[in-house]
């Protein structure tokens, strides 16, 4: 009985700020989007289910939703590929290794503000360093790639598998390390191809840092905001206006919290829904149910 009241001693802090900062929240966006809310007219007034319908007949929100897709299905396989092909680099056991772990994880630590600041002059119009290595090169060098609408969304990929580098990298490389020489010394032995060991003991072994990275990705690359209203403010012509910018002007340009709060739902939802159906792949595997 003493050792059951010390364990919940331990997890009462995870606990409290799970039901805080998270649950709470989340209830309290629930009701919200029961409401006709507008902070500039007054408090909440029960709207029913009102938010949602016009919502679904707003073709905007829609819009946003498949810029969100759009985004996540390029920036996710993109990023986890991109991470795992630096991460068979830095995981060899070489002298300073770590100087280059360091440098491919600092833009995790740096402010997602900055960051957009810095790609908003490397996008730049002639002056820019892309436009600038295109010029070196011979070819037109006078894109404007965050206003251009065929362009703009690329550009933000592009940035976002740079940005998520870092920890994509560090996860793929704590698998590597974990998976036993005495594997690739057996397949060396019955005369495996180093591409054969690859496709075949380095890839099954990291399925579940791999079943980790792009569930975490999924989500993060879903709710992506900063560097949509850092550069782009959802253009142009809305092409990357993806939902969590649209709810953030929605909220905090025309004030509409009731509908802004049933946007978070519905992307909740979504999310909670993208999360699920790897996970029950997963357990089907593991267990045999589900």
């Amino acid at each position: 009985m003493k050792s059951r009241r010390t364990g919940w001693l331990f997890v009462a802090p995870a606990l409290i700020h799970l039901a805080v900062f998270a649950i709470g929240p989340i209830a309290y966006a629930v009701i919200l989007s029961f409401t006709d809310w507008n902070i500039l007219k007054g408090g909440p007034r029960f709207a029913g289910t009102g938010n949602f319908a016009r919502i679904f007949d707003d073709g905007q929100f829609l819009r946003s939703l498949m810029n969100s897709f759009v985004y996540t299905a390029a920036s996710v396989p993109l990023g986890m590929a991109v991470a795992l092909g630096v991460a068979l680099l830095v995981s060899q056991r070489l002298k300073g290794i770590t100087f280059f772990r360091t440098v491919f994880y600092l833009p995790a630590v740096c402010s997602q503000v900055a960051i957009a600041m810095v790609w908003i002059y490397i996008y730049l119009p002639k002056k820019g360093l892309v436009n600038a290595i295109l010029g070196w090169m011979g070819l037109p060098d006078g894109t404007d790639f965050l206003s251009a609408p065929g362009w703009a969304m690329a550009a933000l990929v592009f940035m976002g598998i740079w940005v998520g580098l870092g920890p994509r990298m560090i996860l793929y490389v704590s698998g590597l390390l974990n998976i036993p020489e005495s594997f690739y010394e057996a397949a060396q032995l019955d005369g495996a191809s180093p591409w054969q060991q690859f496709s075949r003991v380095t890839l099954p072994l990291l399925s579940p840092t791999t079943f980790f990275v792009g569930l975490t990705g999924t989500i993060g690359a879903m709710q992506v905001f900063t560097p949509i209203y850092m550069m782009t403010k959802g253009g142009p012509e809305g092409t990357t206006d993806v939902v969590g910018y649209h709810i953030y002007s929605a909220a905090w340009e025309r004030f509409q919290i009731g509908e802004a709060s049933a946007m978070s739902v519905i992307l909740f939802g979504v999310v909670l829904l993208l999360s699920l159906i790897p996970m029950r792949t997963v357990w089907r595997q593991s267990e045999g149910v589900f």
